[in-house]
C-alpha cells in the first residue's frame, strides 16, 4: 500500500478527528501473551504520540496502567490510546486476552468499527480466538491479522499463516513476508508492490528484493492477487487476469482495501517490535497504520447497532451525522475515589458536548443487579483519554470515543441521548458468570462499606452478577472465572478500602420426610393468670417431587376450634422453613390435622402454632429424613475433539447425560442432568478440559435426593454449629 507517512502527535495534547470519515476505531483482539499491548506502544511511538515505548515488564505501558495489571503483567481492562496518522485519527481500542475478561473484550468490539487480531509467531492461534472470529463473522467485522514476535526463534511466519487460512477460512492471505528471521530480521517484502521494505538502520528504507526472494515472491503474490480478484466487485478483472495482463498495482489495492472494508478479505501483517534479548528493529507498524488508515472502513462505513425510542418502539433512522440526534453508549465505566465515576462513550450519531444535559438510559439486565434507568443528566468535562492521562477536549462527534466526568447514574452499556428524544440502543451479548464466590467482610468497618463498592463494581462490569442468598445468608459474586474473582476482590481492597474473605459456598439443600409417620404436638403452659393450652395430632407423609406442601384439615366435632386450624398450619409452615434436621427448608409433604385439643381460656393463636411447629418435628424424629440437592440441567457447547471427555467428567460429577448434537462449526451440544454441588466450579474445569473453548449454561431443574453418605456428613456438620 502506498505510504502516506504519519503526523508526529504531541503527547500533550488529544489528536482532533476532524470528520467521522477522519476516524478509525480499532479493537486489537488475541489471547493473552500474543503481544497487542507491546503493538500499542509500539504504533504510539511510530506516530510521535508518545516519545519513548513502554514495556509491559516494567508497568511503563500507556494500556496497562491498573495497578493490578502492573502487577500481573497483564490486561484485564480495555484501554483506549489514540493516534493520528496522516490526517486520520485512530482510536486503538487494547481488549484483554484473558477469558475471564471477555466483557471488556466484547465491550471494545462494540466500539469498533474493525477488529485487529493479533497472533503471536511463536504460540499460534488459541481457542478463544477461534470463537472471537466466529463472534466478528457473525456480525460482519472487518477484520485483519498481524503476526507477531517474528523476530523471535521459535517464530515461524509460514506456520502461522497456515494455522489462520485453517481456522478462518481462505480469505486469509499475507500481503507481506519477513525478511530473514531471528536476529537476521531485516524487513518485510510487500507482495503487491514486490519491493523490500528494510528497517535494519532503524528508518524504512524501500528497496529492490534479493533474488533469492524472487520465487517465493512470484508464488505468493499470485495467491494474494487471485484472492483479491475473488472479491473484486469489478467483473472483468479475472479475464484481464488470465490473459495475461498485468494488473495495476493501485487498482489491485484499491480493490483489497474495498474487500477489507466489506469484511471478506483479511490481509495479514508481519510485525516485530524490539525486547529482551531482541533489539533489533520495530519492523512493519508503518504498513499496519497504512491498512488501519486506508482499508478498515469509517464510522459512516460501518454503520450504527440498532436503535429504538426508550418503550421499545421504533425510532427515526439514524446515521453517523453530526449534525443528527444525539446517541452514544457507554462502553466502559470505572470508579475512582477521587476522581469519581468516568465513562468511556463512544458517539455513534450527533455531537457530545460538555456541560450539556442527556438522557441516560439503561434497560435489560436487571437480573445482573442493574435496575432499569431512564434519568436525566448534566455531562461533566470530556477527555480523550491516552492510558490513564485525561486530555480535555471541546467536543466529540459521531464517530468518535472520549471519556465523560460525572455521569453518576451512568452504567456500562446505557445509551446517551438527548433529553426531548430519548433513545435506546440495543445491548451487546454477554456471557453468563457461572463461577460463584461466596465472601464476607472482614470486619464491621469493613462491612459498612461493602455494599456501595459492590454497587460500583456491578455498575462497571456487566459480566459480573451479585447475589444476596437469603437461604444460605451468603453474599455471592457470579465471576467469569477465577482470575475475574481475584481481581474483584483486588479492586475492593485498593480502590475503596474494603477488605473481604473468601468462605465455602454453601448450595441450597432442602429436606423432607422419607416415610408416613404421625405427630404430637403438645403445647401447654400454666403459671398463673393466662396460660398457654394447644394440642393437636398430624399425619406427614411425603409428596413427589415438587408438589410443594399440602395441608389437610379433618377435623370433626370441634376439638380444634375453627379459628385455631390456620395456626397449626402457620406453625408447621414456620418449622418447616427452619428444618428438622439438618436446618435446610422442607419440602414435599402432606400434613393432615385429624385431631387435638383446646382450652375455653387458655388456647390462643400463639399458642396452637407452637403445637403445630412441635407436631412436625414429633413426626420427624419417628422416621428417615431425607436431604434434597438441587439438580440443574447443563447445556455444554464443545468442539467435536473434547466430546469424550466432557462427557466421561460429566458423569464423574454424578450426571446423567441426556444425548448430544451436532452443531455447525465442528461442535457438539451435550445435555445432562448435574447435581448443584458438582459445578460449582465447573467454569473453571471445563474451561481446562476444552482448552478454553467450552461454553455452557444451567437452568435449576428439581431436587433429588442426596446420597446417604454425603447426607450424613452433612447432618453431623449441622449438628456441631
Amino acid at each position: 500500500m502506498a505510504d502516506k507517512g504519519g503526523h508526529p502527535g504531541g503527547s500533550g495534547r488529544a489528536p482532533e478527528a476532524g470528520r467521522p470519515d477522519r476516524v478509525r476505531n480499532v479493537a486489537l483482539v488475541g489471547h493473552s501473551g500474543a503481544g497487542k499491548t507491546t503493538l500499542v506502544e509500539a504504533l504510539l511511538a511510530a506516530t510521535g504520540t508518545v516519545q519513548r515505548r513502554g514495556r509491559v515488564e516494567d508497568g511503563t505501558t500507556v494500556s496497562d496502567f491498573d495497578e493490578v495489571e502492573v502487577r500481573q503483567q497483564r490486561s484485564v481492562n480495555l484501554a483506549l490510546a489514540p493516534l493520528t496518522f496522516g490526517d486520520v485519527k485512530v482510536n486503538l481500542i487494547d481488549t484483554p486476552g484473558y477469558a475471564d475478561f471477555v466483557g471488556d473484550l466484547r465491550a471494545g468490539l462494540r466500539a469498533a468499527d474493525a477488529a485487529l487480531f493479533v497472533i503471536s509467531a511463536v504460540d499460534g492461534i488459541d481457542g478463544l480466538t477461534r470463537l472471537l472470529w466466529e463472534e466478528c463473522a457473525a456480525v460482519g467485522m472487518p477484520r485483519a491479522v498481524v503476526v507477531t514476535k517474528i523476530d523471535q526463534q521459535r517464530g515461524d511466519f509460514d506456520d502461522v499463516v497456515l494455522a489462520c487460512q485453517d481456522a478462518f477460512g481462505e480469505g486469509v492471505l499475507p500481503c507481506y513476508f519477513p525478511v530473514g528471521s531471528g536476529d537476521g530480521l531485516k524487513g518485510v517484502i510487500g507482495l503487491l508492490t514486490q519491493r523490500c521494505l528494510d528497517y535494519s538502520s532503524g528508518e524504512r528504507v524501500e528497496c529492490a528484493p534479493d533474488p533469492e526472494f524472487l520465487d517465493q515472491i512470484a508464488e505468493q503474490r499470485a495467491a494474494l492477487i487471485e484472492g483479491i480478484i475473488q472479491e473484486s466487485e469489478d467483473e472483468t478483472l479475472m479475464d484481464r487476469y488470465l490473459s495475461g495482463e498485468e494488473l495495476p498495482v493501485k487498482e489491485l489495492i484499491e480493490d483489497l482495501e474495498t474487500a477489507v472494508a466489506r469484511g471478506s478479505f483479511y490481509p495479514v501483517l508481519a510485525t516485530s517490535v524490539p525486547h529482551g534479548d531482541h533489539p533489533g528493529p520495530v519492523i512493519g507498524m508503518l504498513e499496519l497504520l497504512e491498512v488501519i488508515t486506508q482499508a478498515f472502513p469509517s464510522p459512516p462505513e460501518h454503520g450504527i447497532p440498532t436503535v429504538t425510542g426508550v418503550d421499545g418502539g421504533p425510532a427515526r433512522n439514524i446515521a453517523c451525522d453530526p449534525e443528527g440526534p444525539l446517541v452514544a453508549e457507554v462502553v466502559k465505566t470505572t470508579s475512582d475515589p477521587y476522581v469519581g465515576r468516568i465513562s468511556l462513550v463512544r458517539v455513534f450519531s450527533g455531537t457530545l458536548r460538555p456541560d450539556s444535559t442527556v438522557h441516560v438510559s439503561g434497560h435489560g439486565l436487571e437480573d445482573r443487579g442493574h435496575e432499569d434507568h431512564d434519568v436525566d443528566e448534566r455531562v461533566g468535562a470530556l477527555t480523550s483519554p491516552l492510558g490513564k492521562a485525561q486530555r480535555i477536549i471541546s467536543s466529540c462527534a459521531a464517530g468518535d470515543i472520549c471519556a465523560v466526568a460525572k455521569l453518576g447514574r451512568a452504567e456500562t452499556g446505557d445509551t446517551l441521548s438527548d433529553p426531548g428524544e430519548p433513545l435506546l440502543m440495543a445491548p451487546w451479548s454477554m456471557p453468563d458468570p457461572l463461577l460463584p464466590v461466596a465472601i464476607q467482610a472482614h470486619s464491621k468497618a469493613d462491612e459498612d462499606k461493602l455494599s456501595q463498592a459492590l454497587g460500583r463494581l456491578v455498575a462497571e462490569d456487566p459480566t459480573l452478577r451479585l447475589e444476596n442468598n437469603s437461604e444460605t445468608r451468603q453474599l455471592v459474586l457470579w465471576c467469569m472465572g477465577e482470575a475475574h474473582a481475584d481481581v474483584l476482590i483486588e479492586r475492593l481492597r485498593t480502590r475503596y478500602g474494603v477488605e473481604v474473605e473468601r468462605i465455602e459456598l454453601r448450595v441450597p439443600l432442602r429436606e423432607t420426610f422419607g416415610a408416613a409417620a404421625q405427630g404430637l404436638g403438645r403445647h401447654v403452659k400454666q403459671s398463673g393468670g393466662h396460660g398457654q393450652y394447644g394440642i393437636c395430632h398430624i399425619d406427614v407423609e411425603p409428596l413427589p417431587s415438587g408438589e410443594g406442601f399440602e395441608f389437610v384439615d379433618k377435623i370433626v366435632g370441634g376439638v380444634v376450634p375453627r379459628q385455631f386450624i390456620p395456626s397449626v398450619e402457620k406453625g408447621v409452615k414456620q418449622q418447616m422453613a427452619r428444618g428438622v434436621s439438618a436446618g435446610y427448608p422442607m419440602v414435599d409433604i402432606k400434613v393432615t390435622l385429624h385431631d387435638g385439643k383446646a382450652h375455653s381460656v387458655d388456647s390462643s393463636d400463639m399458642a396452637f402454632q407452637a403445637a403445630g411447629a412441635q407436631g412436625l418435628k414429633d413426626a420427624a424424629a419417628k422416621v428417615p429424613i431425607l436431604l434434597l440437592e438441587p439438580v440443574d440441567e447443563v447445556t455444554v457447547l464443545i468442539g467435536d475433539d473434547y466430546v469424550g471427555q466432557v462427557m466421561s467428567d460429566l458423569t464423574s460429577r454424578r450426571g446423567r447425560v441426556l444425548g448430544s448434537e451436532s452443531v455447525p462449526g465442528g461442535r457438539t451440544l451435550i445435555r445432562a442432568e448435574v447435581p448443584q454441588l458438582e459445578i460449582i466450579r465447573y467454569a473453571i474445569d471445563l474451561r481446562s478440559l476444552s482448552q478454553g473453548t467450552g461454553t455452557f449454561n444451567r437452568v435449576f431443574l428439581r431436587y433429588e435426593p442426596l446420597p446417604s453418605t454425603m447426607a450424613d456428613k452433612v447432618s453431623a456438620e449441622a449438628r456441631t454449629v
